[in-house]
């Protein structure tokens, strides 16, 4: 391999777990900075009314904690070239959201990491990312 060739990643490189504590406030805020404003996003009462525990994070929230976990990990000129992520179980206040990153493939400049976000109830979100990150 010529110098200056050298891939920044492997596939089957394992990014380190990222821990986040899912409080109200994160909730709420998340969802009142992406214009959401389902209640079942901000108000216990009318999400338990609708058959929820309590309030959970929206879906935008959780493509930003994804998008976060892989720029803080590839760095400042890391570019999210694609997010593709199902949501499966809620986040609910007072739980834990772990993140963790398999690189599957690498391509030059370009990887793509199978994202998992698990919480006590299981997985919370499931996908895949592509980040370019320019030499």
């Amino acid at each position: 391999m010529k110098p200056g060739t050298e891939s920044f990643v492997n596939p089957g490189d394992e990014l380190p777990p990222l821990t986040i504590p899912i409080t109200r406030t994160l909730i709420v805020a998340g969802a009142v900075a992406s214009r959401d404003y389902q209640d079942v996003h901000h108000d216990a009462e009318l999400a338990r009314e609708k058959g929820s525990p309590d309030i959970f994070m929206n879906i935008l929230t959780t493509n930003g904690l994804v998008g976060r976990y892989i720029t803080d990990h590839f760095g400042p000129r890391a570019v999210l070239r694609r997010v593709a992520i199902r949501l499966g179980v809620p986040n609910h206040p007072g739980d834990t959201m772990v993140l963790t990153g398999t690189v599957t493939q690498v391509d030059g400049d370009t990887a793509h990491v199978r994202v998992v976000g698990a919480n006590g109830l299981g997985h919370h979100v499931t996908g895949t990312v592509t980040v370019e990150v320019p030499r």
